[in-house]
């Protein structure tokens, strides 16, 4: 414990994809593109889409089942659940109720937070002052979406990037010099509609004429997008650096937000980190928007790219316009949980 606040730290991941796949090839047959053009522009070759009988809340219990078994953890331990999402099952019941219920989690508050491709890394920030300040001991945090239900498989702009699946972390004390070291987040609503889902709330309800006009769906102002993304997520990293006291040497793992290979790289540019400390899992899932931080990250953890000790920088922008980033050292190791508990 440092200044009063306990040190929280991920002692757990998880994640989960579904199994059908959709290649650039698939979609050169529904769209006018080609495999070609899709790789050059964003580096994806597949996505994984979520199945009939599939929804958002499927895919983050399993995810949430493998975290919480990572974490060697009762769900019964559990004192919150956050799903970040803008994809729920429902407007009501949360999705985070829907998990509690599937995993039996019954002493668990449950909510979802909804900050778009920042979400995972907004709850995780809130997850972290918890149990920093000793309210809660154990928060289950799940970053889910299955993207495919709001896409326009005619748009050839947007179809080609996203995906579904859903990943998870568990976020509990840790012993002292390990867990997050600095988080920062940051929102600009003005320039909101650069990539929006106009439909579908109380600004305008489903209707015969949203339907019409696909107001349902994704709708994304590409280059605007690609802009701010490049200087947002940048300057985000270096502000949670500078929070934390350290520099892009002291860096281990960046785990961006997975939504163009030419904005991680342009970011990794701009960080002055070098390309192999930079995990991209891109090419095989696409955008997973709020998933596709924590299912990377868990990639990442169990691929040894990342090993306690490690500092750890996540970094993510998402609609709203939102952005967010923290620093972790990175602590899974059982008897330091031991010990700290």
């Amino acid at each position: 414990m440092k200044n009063g606040l306990y040190s929280a730290g991920i002692i757990g991941t998880g994640s989960y994809v579904p199994e059908k796949i959709i290649t650039n090839e698939d979609l050169e047959k529904i769209v006018e593109t080609s495999s070609e053009w899709i790789v050059t522009r964003t580096g994806i070759r597949e996505r994984r889409i979520a199945g009939e009988n599939e929804a958002t809340s499927n895919l983050s219990t399993i995810a949430a089942l493998r975290a919480l078994d990572d974490a060697d953890m009762d769900p019964k331990d559990l004192d919150m659940i956050l799903v970040a999402t803008v994809t729920p099952d429902m407007p009501f019941p949360s999705t985070a109720c829907i998990v509690q219920s599937n995993i039996g989690a019954v002493n668990a508050a449950a909510s979802d937070i909804e900050a778009a491709c920042s979400g995972f890394l907004y709850a995780l920030n809130v997850a972290q002052q918890f149990i920093a300040t000793g309210f809660y001991k154990n928060i289950l945090v799940i970053g889910g979406e299955c993207l495919s239900r709001i896409t326009n498989y005619k748009d050839r702009g947007t179809c080609i990037l996203f995906g579904d699946g859903a990943g998870a972390a568990v976020v509990s004390r840790v012993e002292d010099g390990y867990g997050f070291l600095a988080q920062y987040m940051g929102a600009d609503g003005s320039n909101g509609n650069s990539l929006a889902v106009k439909a579908g709330g109380s600004r305008m309800p489903a209707s015969a004429a949203t339907l019409l006009h696909d107001y349902h769906y994704i709708h994304m102002d590409g280059g605007e997008v690609f802009k701010f993304a490049v200087k947002i997520m940048s300057s985000a990293a270096e502000k949670a650096m500078d929070i934390a006291g350290i520099t892009k040497d002291d860096i281990d793992c960046v785990v961006p937000h997975q939504a163009n290979i030419r904005i991680i790289n342009n970011v990794a540019k701009r960080l002055g980190v070098s390309e192999d400390k930079v995990y991209s899992n891109l090419d095989r899932y696409g955008n997973l928007s709020a998933a596709s931080i924590p299912v990377a990250l868990d990639e990442a953890v169990k691929s040894g790219r990342i090993s306690k000790g490690d500092n750890v920088c996540m970094v993510g922008f998402g609609g709203g316009l939102t952005w967010a980033s923290n620093i972790i050292k990175w602590s899974k190791d059982s008897n330091a949980i031991k010990k700290a508990i």
